[in-house]
């Protein structure tokens, strides 16, 4: 849903998630559809918890002008039972000139409504957040294909790890990022244009606290903690970075993308940790979590010193390493 094509729009559609920007663009790319259609197609929004059912009639009823219409009805999961009812009773038999775009966050909210549509027959577009990095990777892949463009798994995540996780500023950076190279984004290329953003990051802090580079975590963390870097996001990396560490090393060293599958993670991040955990042992790894979990519990639980706990953390992350988890 996120190309304008010659296909006729659907009649009715159901946008079903809590994303934003994925919401936003399958509406948008409906819409743009039925202008495609009809360049003169009268395209209305509505608020679906303001909207009385008495309306629907009004709204879906034959224009005297002719033409196609465009409904959108946003955030139907407020919808009232007689709007419900009103909205299902016309999906039974839509008027092929009104295409009818009902937006859901999903849930339990408003439910029976959204699997009402679908039993009508709505063509429907999910648009749920994305929760892992492998999804957010895929997304930062596919925003640069679609655009006859060439992005790497390193490339993705490194743009994920100066950017963070909110979809609307990754899709932004892609289109910087689009509008400014020749099309082939490498790991390098991302360095370079966020070099201010990605060195101080948490993944930055945690990167070099894993290999044992003590100085470089520590200056790398105090400079992010004197620019504003939110110490949350730094105890997160810290986290996953040892943990990755700790189950790559548990898989053994096998081919990483053979262990993908197993392990549930690209390739690309199997290889980096395998090359980290030269150096590290069992006893090593455990000291490390423990230290990262603490080091978590502090940062969320309202430390007084934060930044504090932060750097012991690093410091023992970095011994655990060098003394193999010794006392």
């Amino acid at each position: 849903m996120l190309h304008v094509n010659a296909a006729p729009p659907p009649s009715l559609l159901l946008v079903q998630g809590d994303e934003e920007l994925l919401a936003a663009r399958a509406v948008t790319t409906a819409v743009e559809q039925a202008r495609a259609a009809d360049p003169g197609a009268d395209v209305r929004e509505y608020e679906a918890g303001s909207l009385a059912a008495g309306e629907v009639a009004e709204m879906l009823s034959p224009s005297l002008f002719g033409g196609r219409r465009v409904l959108v009805v946003r955030s139907g999961q407020d919808a009232r039972k007689d709007l419900t009812a009103a909205l299902l009773a016309y999906a039974k038999n839509p008027d092929p000139d009104v295409t009818l775009i009902v937006t859901h966050l999903g849930g339990a909210k408003g439910k029976a409504f959204a699997d009402g549509l679908r039993s009508a027959g709505a063509t429907v577009v999910t648009a749920a957040k994305m929760k892992g990095d492998r999804e957010r990777i895929g997304f930062v892949r596919d925003e640069f294909r679609r655009n006859g463009a060439r992005c790497d798994e390193a490339a993705a995540s490194a743009l994920l790890a100066s950017v963070g996780n909110d979809l609307r500023e990754i899709a932004a950076a892609c289109s910087q990022l689009l509008a400014d190279t020749d099309g082939t984004i490498t790991e390098a290329v991302v360095a370079r244009y966020y070099k201010g953003r990605a060195e101080v990051s948490g993944f930055t802090v945690a990167d070099a606290a894993v290999v044992g580079d003590l100085p470089g975590a520590l200056e790398a963390l105090r400079w992010a903690l004197h620019i504003g870097v939110d110490p949350v996001p730094i105890a997160d990396a810290l986290a996953d970075g040892v943990r990755t560490v700790a189950r790559v090393a548990s898989a053994g060293r096998g081919n990483p993308y053979q262990l993908a599958g197993t392990l549930g993670m690209p390739a690309w991040k199997i290889q980096r940790a395998q090359e980290r955990s030269r150096g590290w042992t069992p006893d090593g790894l455990i000291t490390a979590m423990r230290a990262a979990a603490d080091c978590n519990a502090a940062v969320k639980g309202g430390a007084e010193d934060r930044g504090f706990a932060l750097e012991q953390a690093v410091f023992a992350v970095a011994a655990a390493r060098r003394d193999g988890g010794s006392r």
